[in-house]
């Protein structure tokens, strides 16, 4: 490959002729520059320049290889020579680099809910965008923790609970409590290490990571950076060519993977708005008008990392992986009892519900309140035994934990906190955010009069107002004012 000099690259900063450098390597992105899914102007932005910074958060790994044609690549760059070039400070930055020097001590963190307070702080605005929003207008992503709010707890006093034991087993992997990180896209765009980060702090938490599909890191980096004996299951996107999705299931079970998690709940990308509008705000508005009818861009930084996933992705294919995997498979994305059945019968060893973060379909039920219904169904087909129910969406306290292993969960998920203290906080913030939910749940295990998991019972949970659905605005709840988030640093002087 040849050698390209800076002075070379920097020439071809036209719109009409425009090269970029990603990691070490020079583009020619002139006839891809009017379909980026992201727009042009974060392109024009960098032409003449080397773009990795901006672009590793963003993208996968691979992505180059599976969209470019390797002809646009033309050579290589002095990698002495680029790290010579200064680096300069944009206003983002500093007011980024300000808001970290002004965060709160991490012994000042005292819930999950702190974390997303100071990660909104420290975040660039496009990270915020993504890792925040919801499909629509957000109904759903707020009852999925709201809906926790209506099931009452029934504790048992005088029983000896000196001594309590929070563990348990998730498809045969010990675990410290029951709960592990469930997958969530684009760690990098929170912490420059990314999904690493979660890797390192489940390891030293005992707790379950679930490897994304999405991630900014690779896959086997993210095994590679995992402890000895740690448990790694994989949540999977089923790629339209199924070739492609047999080799990365058998490369992911020939590293020691323990659980494959098949996504069904994102046959097409949800309109998350926010994310939206933020890729907007990044575009010229007359490249908008001039596009318009020509590119479709309409899902924010989501579009370009998801568009090959196979919606034609149905029950059958169920069979199919059996066949290319002695991995136990899990249908994550369950949103009804019905499915949670159909999964069952059609051999699955489990299924989370879930509706992806309240991020596809708003106005999806949360996966609290249908898990009782859920369990209920299959004890009537007698399909309960052995077959594993988890949840996610909307744990933020060890209370949410204790009240979905009471309904039958055998754990929960948790992505946006993990995000939240990661971006703050590195590894220290989300073993933090572990240490939290544990004290938590521990505590909730001894007022109720528990001492173990198996201890845990329905009748230890009132859910006669688990269907009364309403929507009231976020900003007029009384809950919003009636309890005092930790504010950042620096806040109450200026009132």
């Amino acid at each position: 490959m040849s050698i390209i000099s800076l002075e070379e690259v920097a020439k071809h900063n036209a719109k009409d002729d425009i090269w970029i450098i990603i990691h070490g390597k020079v583009y020619d992105l002139t006839q891809f520059l009017p379909e980026h899914p992201g727009g042009q102007k974060i392109i024009l932005k960098y032409a003449g320049k080397d773009a990795t910074a901006a672009f590793d958060p963003i993208h996968p790994p691979d992505i180059i290889q599976r969209f470019l044609a390797p002809e646009v690549c033309k050579g290589s760059v002095d990698l002495d020579a680029l790290s010579k070039i200064p680096q300069v400070e944009t206003d983002e930055d500093k007011k980024i680099r300000l808001a970290r020097e002004k965060i709160p001590r991490l012994d000042e963190m005292y819930n999950s809910f702190d974390f997303e307070t100071v990660a909104r702080s420290v975040l660039k605005p496009d990270a915020w965008a993504y890792y925040s929003s919801g499909a629509d207008d957000e109904i759903a992503m707020r009852e999925n923790h709201n809906a926790f709010h209506r099931i009452w707890l029934r504790p048992r006093v005088m029983v000896n609970v000196k001594d309590v034991d929070p563990s348990t087993t998730m498809l045969g992997s010990h675990t410290t409590f029951p709960l592990y990180i469930t997958a969530t896209a684009l760690g990098k765009l929170g912490h420059p290490e990314g999904e690493v980060v979660l890797t390192k702090a489940a390891y030293k938490r005992g707790l379950i990571q679930m490897i994304p599909t999405l991630a900014s890191c690779s896959f086997d980096e993210i095994v590679n950076a995992a402890g000895p004996g740690q448990t790694q299951w994989l949540q999977l996107y089923v790629n339209g060519n199924r070739a492609v999705t047999e080799k990365f299931v058998r490369h992911a079970e020939s590293r020691g993977i323990k659980g494959l998690f098949i996504t069904a709940d994102a046959p097409q990308l949800g309109r998350r708005e926010k994310d939206m509008r933020q890729k907007y705000l990044q575009e010229d508005p007359e490249e908008i008008v001039r596009n318009v009818t020509k590119v479709k861009r309409d899902e924010g930084a989501a579009r370009a990392i998801s568009s090959f996933i196979d919606p034609s992705l149905c029950w059958d294919d169920i069979a199919w992986f059996k066949k290319i995997t002695k991995l136990p498979i899990l249908i994550k994305g369950i949103q009804t009892a019905e499915d949670a059945v159909l999964a069952a019968k059609y051999g699955c060893q489990g299924i989370v519900l879930s509706n992806h973060g309240g991020r596809q379909l708003d106005f999806a039920p949360s996966s609290i309140e249908i898990l009782a219904e859920t369990m209920s169904a299959l004890r009537r087909e007698n399909l309960d035994k052995g077959f594993e129910v988890y949840i996610d969406g909307g744990i933020r306290r060890g209370s949410d934990i204790f009240k979905a292993i009471a309904l039958g969960a055998k754990g929960v998920g948790i992505g946006r906190p993990c995000l939240y203290a990661m971006s703050s906080y590195g590894v220290e913030g989300v073993e933090k955010l572990f240490q939290l939910l544990q004290d938590e749940f521990e505590m909730v295990m001894r007022l109720m009069g528990v001492t173990s998991i198996a201890d845990i019972k329905p009748e230890m949970v009132d859910i006669r107002n688990i269907k009364d659905h309403f929507v009231s605005n976020p900003i007029d709840y009384l809950a919003n004012s009636a309890y005092e988030r930790m504010q950042p640093r620096g806040y109450l002087s200026k009132l």
